[in-house]
């Protein structure tokens, strides 16, 4: 049998003879070829499902969300947040970002914050201020997984607009297959958005592994009860990414597919 998508569409009927997918809803044509594009064929096993984080895993992107906060905080009349402290809170959901970040402040002046820092980003991207460049390896790390049967899925902080503006320029959008935001689901490090991810593919815990380059990755694995690899690459210390409870800790994107085997080999 030939299937295109796991059960992440309503009303998925499948014929095994010509491997045709009918869905409720949706163009039949149009969803032939978004997945055509990154997936091809996609044989009858267990499914596994690779969820990664972005910024800081797929991206870099630590001088442009700075440079927001900075912004944010400074319209507020707060003082000016430490850099670094501010790459250490990436991933988080925003206002607690900012509540850790402005332990003194008012807390009711925390959403209006991130607000500022919402519109602050949106304004840097409208005038082409933002910079969020691949990590090295991205891409042909992505193509290796995507040929070897993996399905991909997005968990991050991001809002989905966001998340759209981050990856559209790279034509990398349409190979994640469930992608989950701070703004449909709970943030890190709760687990509602590997849940989401899992329940949309219909991939089971034990053949899940999170990818990200955080503590609040690492926790949010644990919390679902899937693998997790930890990244160095990102704004977390090895030693951290250990601790918090990653399974396999990598150095480059190129160790990620033989990561991801050893962490499922023999559960299909």
């Amino acid at each position: 049998m030939v299937i295109l998508l796991p059960a992440i569409y309503p009303e998925l009927c499948v014929s095994g003879d010509a491997g045709i997918i009918l869905v409720g809803g949706y163009n039949i044509v149009f969803l032939t070829v978004l997945l055509a594009d990154c997936y091809g064929r996609i044989t009858l096993e267990r499914l596994r499902l690779a969820v990664f984080d972005c910024d800081g895993t797929l991206v870099d992107s630590q001088h442009s969300i700075v440079h927001a906060m900075e912004v944010a905080f400074d319209f507020h009349g707060f003082d000016a947040p430490n850099p670094s402290a501010v790459r250490r809170i990436i991933g988080l959901p925003l206002v607690k970002a900012i509540g850790i970040l402005a332990p003194e402040s008012d807390i009711a002046d925390h959403p209006e914050v991130a607000e500022t820092y919402k519109s602050t980003f949106r304004d840097m991207r409208a005038s082409g201020d933002v910079h969020e460049p691949l990590f090295q390896g991205v891409r042909e790390t992505i193509s290796a997984l995507v040929e070897g049967g993996w399905l991909l899925g997005i968990a991050t902080g991001k809002a989905m607009r966001g998340l759209v503006a981050t990856l559209e320029p790279y034509d990398l959008l349409e190979c994640f297959v469930t992608r989950q935001t701070a703004d449909i689901a709970q943030g890190k490090p709760h687990p509602e958005m590997l849940n989401r991810a899992m329940a949309d593919t219909g991939t089971d815990a034990d053949l899940t592994v999170m990818i990200g380059d955080t503590t609040y990755d690492m926790e949010m694995a644990r919390n679902a009860g899937t693998k997790s690899v930890g990244v160095t690459w990102g704004y977390h210390l090895p030693d951290e990414l250990d601790a918090a409870g990653a399974h396999i800790v990598i150095n480059e994107f190129g160790a990620l597919p033989d990561a991801l085997e050893s962490l499922t080999e023999g559960k299909t």
